[in-house]
């Protein structure tokens, strides 16, 4: 098949990351796999597919990269199917002539929360494109919202990547690892207030960091990790006993994920997405959504009780690595794809 996928960028992301694997792995399947992206404007087009720009933290990438100033009609290449893989780009593949092939929406978060106008990404949701959501919770948004039907891929975690790895940690134990963002919505302030609660209980405790970037103000971390190369991300995950996260909202949520695989016990927020892998008791501690006081409690109960972080570590870890599989899905995608987009 001739697959065309809308990124909206390849620099290192989660929801990115998903789109490299999915048109990497339909390549080394004999697809022909083209990612249209667009560039700050036409020149820095011309000048980026003269060069073979494309994502270099993704090493020997086997799709093809086109750049392009604007997603339009005649800059999407013929094909068997066209997907749309954020809300900006799926008007273009509504619109996109019928040689593009069948049109899908793979939809990775609820964008309309925290990313654009609500009604302007809401009416991305109606458009006439067959949806592939990655959680159960996108699934039953999608139909109670929008009164549309939707495909379930869970994205898989890249056993090859994530697993666990003798690491040396700097700091006494136990350690507690989350993810630094910017955006409000990753619930940073949530996750610095449930720590500090639970270090007046276990005085060692020690908060590291991980994020592209590290915060611009005081480091509230004792120890963090800036933008570590993709190699390095399982031995940071490796070195901390708890994954916390206390983000409101996730489509899904691949860094919890990732630290399971690895062998870290999880905290979460409801985060809707989570409930594909977080099971409250049996793979994890779930708090209720945005209650700072239920998710300080759970982290702090965590970090007390070994024999309770050992039972959820050892169970988490094998239900992220045998419940989904990069196999299983890429084979399920060509499946979606292929059909034609028949329902």
């Amino acid at each position: 098949m001739r697959i065309t996928f809308l990124c909206p960028h390849v620099r290192i992301a989660g929801g990115v990351r998903a789109i490299l694997a999915y048109a990497d792995r339909l390549a080394a399947r004999g697809h022909d796999t083209t990612l249209v992206v667009p560039a700050r404007n036409r020149v820095d087009a011309t000048w980026r597919n003269l060069r073979g720009a494309g994502p270099d933290w993704v090493p020997g990438f086997r799709g093809r990269i086109r750049w392009v100033a604007t997603w339009t009609p005649e800059t999407l290449p013929e094909g068997d199917a066209v997907v749309a893989t954020a809300w900006q780009s799926a008007g273009a593949a509504a619109t996109a002539p019928s040689a593009c092939g069948a049109k899908f929406y793979l939809v990775q978060h609820y964008e309309s929360l925290y990313h654009g106008a609500p009604d302007a990404v809401d009416a991305t949701y109606r458009l006439p494109l067959r949806k592939i959501v990655i959680s159960t919770w996108l699934r039953e948004l999608m139909r109670e919202r929008f009164g549309s039907p939707a495909e379930v891929l869970v994205t898989p975690v890249d056993l090859e990547l994530f697993h666990p790895t003798p690491a040396e940690a700097s700091t006494s134990r136990p350690r507690v690892l989350m993810l630094h963002h910017e955006y409000a919505w990753k619930g940073v302030a949530d996750g610095l207030e449930a720590v500090a609660r639970a270090r007046r209980r276990v005085p060692a405790l020690r908060l590291v960091g991980l994020g592209v970037k590290p915060p611009r103000g005081p480091m509230p971390y004792d120890e963090f990790h800036a933008n570590p190369p993709q190699a390095r991300l399982a031995a940071v995950y490796s070195s901390c006993e708890v994954y916390l996260c206390p983000s409101w909202d996730e489509g899904l949520g691949m860094p919890p994920m990732e630290a399971m695989a690895c062998g870290a016990a999880l905290v979460t927020y409801d985060t809707g997405g989570c409930r594909d892998y977080a099971r409250d008791g049996e793979t994890a501690l779930v708090a209720r959504r945005r209650d700072v006081d239920d998710l300080a409690a759970k982290l702090e109960r965590l970090v007390v009780d070994e024999p309770l972080r050992a039972r959820l570590a050892a169970a988490g870890r094998r239900f992220v690595t045998t419940a989904f599989s990069w196999d299983r899905a890429v084979r399920r995608l060509e499946e979606i794809l292929g059909d034609g987009g028949a329902r």
